[in-house]
């Protein structure tokens, strides 16, 4: 078969062949192969010849990858960064984040899939102590997409709390919260955990919960510490970033425009509890994270 390719290409190159090639392909019926493929692989194929060349950058092969809310998304953008833009330029542009509500929210394109991703900052969140030092800080990190994450130290009443509306496709959708037990930072150029202040999470469960505006909810529980130890491996869930997956929700279309509150909490005030980065929400199609 490689042969056989080989000759495709090769072949009316130099008029040595008189054998068909791939360049004899018209544009347009290569257009019509792209529009089953993935972006990566119309990327990939663009550099056999000149007629996939410009198949692949046909308006009309990629609006088939954008998702179908993809103007609501260059909304948020400055019309100048997009308005001369070909569909394949807006599919780039939209496949890296695009930031909202003052940043703390950032919104994206799959660059497989053309599915539409989100992320919300623990800065969007209502966080219980939030402004009191001797509960919280705010710690800057590259280990974050929005380069800061909350840290508590200690606390009795655990409590974060979020909302987003945003016009989501339809499709099947996960929502999980990033968390890291420990505070972590760089020294001599390696990463470094400090479990000084990491307590109280093997005593209860912490709550997470979901709901939408059209009376969908999800809810779980789960302790974010070990209170067994493996000998050989140490703790699984001590210096690490783990996405908790809360539960899933239904959007059957952008109109109406779906809000879905989030939470997570431990108000067991018979103990405290501390030692906890929280870095942000994600909201993702579910096909899309299960594949990962």
């Amino acid at each position: 078969m490689g042969a056989s390719l080989s000759n495709l290409t090769e072949g009316g190159a130099n008029g040595s062949s008189n054998g068909p090639s791939l360049g004899d392909i018209p544009e347009s019926c290569v257009a019509c192969v792209f529009l089953y493929l993935t972006p990566p692989e119309i990327c990939n194929l663009a550099r056999l010849n000149r007629a996939f060349r410009g198949a692949a950058s046909s308006d009309a092969v990629w609006e088939s990858k954008l998702p179908p809310n993809y103007q609501g998304l260059l909304n948020l953008l400055p019309p100048e960064r997009y308005q001369n833009l070909s569909k394949k330029g807006i599919f780039a542009l939209l496949s890296r984040p695009v930031p909202f509500d003052k940043g703390n929210k950032e919104v994206w394109v799959d660059r497989v899939s053309g599915t539409v991703c989100m992320s919300i900052s623990a800065k969007a969140m209502a966080i219980t102590g939030i402004d009191d030092r001797r509960y919280w800080n705010w710690v800057p990190t590259e280990e974050s997409r929005f380069h800061v994450v909350a840290y508590l130290q200690q606390i009795w009443w655990f409590e974060v709390d979020g909302v987003v509306k945003f016009p989501l496709p339809a499709g099947i959708y996960t929502l999980t919260f990033r968390l890291h037990l420990g505070k972590f930072s760089k020294r001599l150029g390696r990463r470094v955990c400090n479990f000084e202040h990491t307590h109280g999470w093997d005593i209860k469960p912490v709550r997470f919960e979901l709901s939408t505006s059209n009376g969908q909810q999800a809810s779980c529980e789960c302790y974010l510490d070990e209170t067994e130890q493996d000998e050989a491996n140490g703790n699984h869930k001590r210096g690490y970033w783990i996405e908790y997956k809360v539960g899933e929700f239904t959007v059957s279309g952008s109109e109406p425009v779906t809000e879905v509150r989030f939470s997570m909490k431990q108000i067991d005030c018979t103990h405290s509890k501390g030692g906890l980065c929280v870095d942000s929400v994600f909201i993702v199609p579910s096909d899309l994270r299960e594949q990962k």
